[in-house]
């Protein structure tokens, strides 16, 4: 795991935080985003927490870079406001979600490791907030064929239950599928609609005005 944060304290907190879990390794550190660039092409991180403001290079431009070059990266920004339109850019520049910097020591570790297994979008109530809020406040997407028309009736449900931030074990339940069967429904979402992961499919879902047929 590699930790952006340009001030000192607080990256050598989450450093030691990241450390206490035998689950999890602090790869590297970085000062600002250019160093967060740097460090990530060197050193393949599977996680990368970001924070957003930064001098030399902002934390959205080294997401953006860090997400376009290592695909199978996870960024985590981090920021003090759970409603900020930079976290909102964030996301959209590849970020698959964000922790606030006054979150309880347990909850950044069991978010990371979420997000880590891949197994759900995090702060799910948060994060589909957020973008709920920013969406609505853009233009309305301009008719046309939609690209979730292509998706199946099972596909669209596995969606609808993405949207509501449930997590791999819960769609299993919900829709009496093993969790191998869910797994290979994500690929298969991601793949045919062209994002990373869960968040960039529910922003997707936002803009294109998806989610207002699903109410």
């Amino acid at each position: 795991m590699l930790i952006a944060e340009d001030e000192d304290l607080l990256r050598a907190s989450l450093h030691e935080l990241v450390d206490s879990d035998p689950r999890l390794v602090t790869t590297g550190e970085a000062r600002d985003g250019q160093e967060a660039v740097d460090a990530a092409e060197r050193l393949l991180p599977d996680v990368v927490l970001m924070d957003i403001r930064m001098p030399v290079m902002d934390g959205l431009t080294a997401t953006r870079i860090i997400c376009e070059r290592q695909p199978t990266a996870k960024v985590v920004v981090l920021t003090t406001f759970d409603l900020d339109e930079y976290v909102y850019e964030a996301l959209r520049a590849g970020a698959s979600g964000f922790l606030l910097k006054n979150a309880l020591p347990e909850d950044i570790l069991r978010a990371i490791l979420t997000l880590h297994d891949g197994n759900a979008m995090l702060a799910p109530e948060v994060t589909r907030r957020l973008i709920a809020d920013y969406s609505q406040g853009r233009s309305r997407p301009r008719p046309g064929p939609s690209p979730f028309d292509v998706l199946t009736e099972r596909e669209r449900d596995v969606v609808a239950a993405i949207v509501q931030g449930m997590s791999n074990e819960e769609i299993a339940a919900a829709l009496f599928l093993s969790r191998a069967t869910v797994k290979t429904y994500m690929s298969r979402l991601f793949l045919k609609l062209g994002v990373r992961d869960r968040t960039q499919l529910v922003i997707l879902a936002y803009e294109s005005g998806y989610v207002d047929g699903l109410g």
